[in-house]
C-alpha cells in the first residue's frame, strides 16, 4: 500500500493511494503521519479499510513530505561500492552512521533554496527506509520485520559545510530543505525485494546517477541491526541507506547545483520526486 501527505505546506493530511492511483483521505481514521502514526500495527490497519469508503482527494494537489516528523533522521555513509571507489576510499569494515537535523525535511517536489554562502550543494539519491515498531539490539534475521515502509530520500549536502568547517558531516547535512522524503510510504509488502531495486537521479535530464541497491556494502538489515545496537530505533525513525555512485563530488571536474536546476529522482516501485534549485 502507498501513504502519503496530501495538501498545501502546513496543512496536509493524511492519505492512501490505492492499486488504482485514486487518492483518498485518511484524516478521519488516523493521525498525521509521524510517531505511532506510522507504526507497523497502524499502517496495518488503514490498509484494511475500504477504500471505496474514503472521501477521493483532487489529483492536481502537492504531495508533501511523506512524514510530517521524525523522532530521527539517520544515515548511512559510504554504503556503495562503486560510490566509495568514485571518492577514492576504503570500503568500511562497517557501517559510517550519521545523522541529519530533522528540521530539514521537505517535500519530494518542493523548490529548494540554496543556503546562504553554498557553493558545493550535491545530490544523494537513496532508499528510505521507516521503523515500524522500537528496535533494539535486534538481529540480522529479525531486522527487516522492524520496517514500516520505504521510500525515496535526497540526502542533499553541501560539501564545503560537511568537509571543511570542522566537526561531524551534520554541518552540511541539515539546511532547510536538505532532506526531501516520498512521494510515497511503501509498505514491504508491495516491494518483493528491497536489495534490488533500481534508482537512478537526473539533473537538467542528464543521468548522474544510475544504479541498483545490491551494491550496498551493508545490507539493510544489516544497518538496522548495527544501528541498535548503539541506540533505540523509535517508531518513526528514518534511515538514509547510503548512495550510489554518480555525486557531483565524485566527478571529474567537480558538478555542484546551481540555481535553475532540476533534479529527478526515481526508485522502482518508490515513485519520483522532481525538485527545482532556486
Amino acid at each position: 500500500m502507498k501513504f502519503l501527505r496530501y495538501g498545501e505546506a502546513g496543512q496536509e493530511v493524511p492519505a492512501m493511494m490505492g492499486p488504482d492511483g485514486v487518492i483518498r483521505d485518511l484524516s478521519a481514521h488516523t493521525g498525521d503521519f509521524s510517531g505511532e502514526a506510522v507504526s507497523i500495527d497502524n499502517l496495518t490497519r488503514l490498509a484494511a479499510l475500504d477504500l471505496e469508503s474514503l472521501p477521493v482527494l483532487p489529483d492536481d494537489g502537492r504531495i508533501g513530505c511523506a512524514l510530517a516528523d521524525v523522532p530521527n533522521f539517520l544515515c548511512v555513509g559510504l554504503n556503495y561500492g562503486r560510490h566509495a571507489a568514485e571518492i577514492g576510499v576504503e570500503q568500511p569494515s562497517e557501517p559510517v552512521l550519521f545523522s541529519k537535523a530533522t528540521s530539514c525535511l521537505a517535500g519530494p517536489n518542493d523548490d529548494l533554496y540554496l543556503p546562504a554562502g553554498s557553493t558545493q550543494t550535491d545530490w544523494e539519491i537513496e532508499l528510505g527506509m521507516v521503523i515500524g515498531r522500537e528496535a533494539s539490539n535486534v538481529s540480522v534475521a529479525d531486522a527487516m520485520s522492524y520496517v514500516a515502509g520505504f521510500c525515496i530520500v535526497n540526502d542533499v549536502s553541501e560539501r564545503d559545510y560537511q568537509m571543511n568547517h570542522g566537526g561531524q558531516w551534520m554541518k552540511g547535512k541539515s539546511a532547510p530543505g536538505f532532506g526531501p522524503v516520498g512521494p510515497w510510504l511503501v509498505t514491504p509488502d508491495d516491494i518483493s525485494d528491497p536489495q534490488n531495486l533500481n534508482l537512478s537521479l537526473t539533473v537538467n535530464g542528464v543521468v548522474q546517477q544510475n544504479s541498483n541497491t545490491e551494491d550496498m556494502i551493508f545490507s539493510l538489515a544489516e544497518i538496522i541491526a548495527a544501528m541498535s545496537r548503539y541506540m533505540i530505533l523509535r517508531v518513526g525513525d528514518i534511515i538514509a541507506t547510503g548512495t550510489p555512485e554518480g555525486v557531483g563530488l565524485g566527478q571529474k571536474p567537480q558538478r555542484f547545483l546551481r540555481s535553475g536546476d532540476v533534479m529527478e529522482l526515481h526508485i522502482q516501485g518508490l515513485g519520483q520526486q522532481r525538485v527545482t534549485i532556486c
